[in-house]
């Protein structure tokens, strides 16, 4: 039997709280009647013995403890799914906002998932094409793999965001077969506005699923929309056999919602302030990206978030590195020298990207390119260090020769344009048109065959 509660104990901020309850599980749907007329959801978020405390995602202003009805449903948040959400915009609960019709469907998916199973993952191996050269040549995205942007106010994130969305490709996939779903989480109006235009721009809006929760709307439903967005993503990949990007921006608007939420609650503080299981809390999210041995489709993750003060060691930078297998890193400096995009090559990395690309996958030459234009922008920074100190006149000709290197390095391989989608065979050729630049000599990371093969001044071989 389905009971109401007609008296709340306490309204707290986006909470309510209610005593004497029973038979209520966790994360538990609430429907919740105020005066009568506007119906409104929540979830249950924390069971004490008999008092039950509830996020609302619509917000509790107009809420008294004497003038709402609260009903639990007994199941957990789902929302519909089936091919029709391709091309759709969704709010952060996954009610559609672009004035189109509800998607009919008996297929309803809870979504808080359900985890993978170690044993039944995939290990990661094709590449995924994003036509950026400084994403796939050194630090090459794989297709089910979780790889962030560590971004700052202010920098470009939003525009590589768009651009991956726009160019992302992979070998022997169709547009019948690969979807994108964007998850954003308290962005901007005018944010939000640039991303439909964009995706309607170029076309890729019929096979984007967009999940938004803009800036003014309830940081609860702010909460779920990581995981409306992942739970629609499974639904393609692993039901209907499709290879889906995620991207979710940005990740510090949701730690922030989860610590104020974690306040109102009073539970005890970590690190900044927010609530110790922080980490776990990410882990569900991203560990929802992947691969299964017995399905065809695939879920690759990037997640999005801005780093307060620009610092990498914050807690929410700093427990996203642990879970994902890499990052990339945009870079202050780089932005102020109108280099897009800003990509700070060398604190970025792909743990998987070693299993994905050379002869099978990429070029033959990808693996020691990549290492030896790694290793020489890393001695760049050290020529850079010395000629502040001493001036570049008192430079040798070899160390002339590497800042000329890191120059080109930044102007013709870092930086292209917004709308330029690079192949990885003319990324890789860029790349050996500036490492061609030192004297082969200095070389050390490329084997003599492939130094025959592709660096540009070949007599000096």
């Amino acid at each position: 039997m389905i009971k109401e509660y007609l008296k709340l104990e306490k309204v707290e901020g986006p909470l309510i709280m209610l005593s004497n309850v029973s038979g209520v599980a966790y994360g538990e749907l609430v429907k919740i009647t105020v005066d009568n007329t506007e119906t409104r959801f929540g979830k249950v978020i924390k069971i004490e013995g008999t008092d039950v405390i509830i996020q609302v995602f619509e917000g509790t202003t107009g809420i008294s403890t004497e003038n709402t009805i609260v009903k639990f449903t007994g199941k957990p948040l789902e929302i519909p799914l089936n091919l029709d959400i391709l091309g759709r915009t969704f709010n952060g609960v996954g009610h559609p906002i672009d004035g189109a019709y509800s998607v009919r469907t008996t297929n309803r998916e809870n979504i808080n998932g359900r985890p993978i199973n170690p044993v039944a993952r995939k290990y990661p191996r094709n590449y995924i094409q994003t036509g950026i050269s400084a994403i796939d040549a050194l630090m090459t995205l794989i297709r089910g793999q979780k790889l962030p942007i560590f971004s700052g106010n202010g920098m470009a994130h939003n525009e590589l965001a768009v651009q991956i969305v726009n160019q992302a490709k992979i070998e022997g996939v169709t547009k019948d077969n690969f979807a994108i779903v964007f998850g954003a989480m308290g962005v901007r109006h005018d944010d939000a506005d640039y991303f439909r235009k964009s995706f309607e721009a170029s076309g890729a809006l019929e096979h984007v699923v967009m999940y938004l929760n803009l800036a003014d709307d309830p940081i609860v439903e702010r909460i779920s929309t990581p995981r409306t967005a992942l739970t629609a993503a499974e639904y393609l990949a692993f039901e209907k056999d499709m290879h889906v990007l995620v991207v979710l921006t940005d990740m510090t608007s949701y730690a922030e919602a989860l610590r104020e939420i974690s306040s109102i609650r009073g539970e005890v503080p970590s690190r900044k302030g927010y609530p110790g299981y922080l980490y776990s809390d990410l882990a569900t999210i991203y560990e929802r990206a992947g691969m299964l041995e017995n399905r065809e489709g695939s879920i690759t993750l990037i997640p999005i978030l801005t780093m307060p003060n620009d610092d990498i060691t914050h807690p929410i930078p700093d427990l996203t590195g642990f879970i994902t297998e890499g990052q990339i890193v945009l870079s202050r400096e780089l932005n102020q020298k109108h280099i897009y995009p800003p990509i700070a090559v060398l604190p970025s990395l792909s743990r998987l990207m070693k299993d994905g690309i050379g002869e099978d996958y990429t070029r033959d030459d990808h693996v020691n390119l990549s290492s030896q234009l790694f290793s020489a922008y890393s001695h760049v920074q050290d020529i850079r260090s010395l000629a502040q100190i001493i001036g570049e006149d008192d430079l040798s000709e070899i160390d002339r020769s590497y800042l000329e290197f890191g120059k080109a390095f930044e102007e013709k391989f870092i930086a292209q344009g917004i709308h330029e989608n690079r192949s990885i065979i003319e990324t890789l050729n860029i790349g050996w048109d500036v490492i061609s630049i030192l004297p082969v000599t200095e070389l050390d990371r490329v084997n003599e065959e492939l130094l025959k093969k592709y660096y540009r001044y070949k007599k000096e071989v």
